[in-house]
């Protein structure tokens, strides 16, 4: 089975046919993933604003980023939670579309970041000159998903 096949079998899935045969399933499944985006979004912005000494500069870094974790992750996994189901919808289109890729692969690599190297440097001494530099890769990273993730629709 080559990629297309595969992907042609995903949109074939129930859940697949569920949501792209129903009126209302894929507007609120988007308006979930959107909404997580968003929270995602806030939380990583809010470590990395403060990685580059823009705002509540009297919170440690590492106390901030352990407290915003948690909200990181639950969005993270809000946006898996919903991107398959609307993946699953238009598979066959996302298969032929260079921006869902290119969302996928900064997914990854945005994510694998976050996971090790911004990790690493948050959880360090409370300000750490490599900060700056992490917060803007961050940054540019995580903006390339969102970038990428809103050209899909309109490619």
């Amino acid at each position: 089975m080559d990629l297309l096949q595969l992907f042609q079998w995903f949109e074939a899935t129930a859940i697949g046919t569920a949501v792209r045969e129903s009126l209302w399933m894929f507007p609120a499944i988007q308006c979930g993933h959107l909404l997580t985006l968003a929270l995602l979004g806030g939380a990583v912005l809010v470590v990395d604003l403060r990685m580059l000494g823009l705002g509540l500069t009297a919170q440690p870094i590492n106390e901030l980023a352990a407290k915003v974790h948690p909200w990181m992750v639950a969005a993270w996994a809000g946006i898996i939670v919903t991107g398959i189901p609307m993946f699953l919808s238009e598979a066959v289109k996302c298969f032929y579309s260079p921006p869902f890729w290119y969302k996928i692969g900064l997914l990854v690599l945005a994510s694998a970041y976050t996971l090790t190297i911004r990790r690493r440097v948050t959880a360090a001494q409370p300000d750490s000159r490599r900060a700056a530099p992490v917060a803007l890769a961050s940054l540019v990273l995580w903006s390339g998903v969102g970038f990428a993730g809103r050209w899909i629709a309109f490619y």
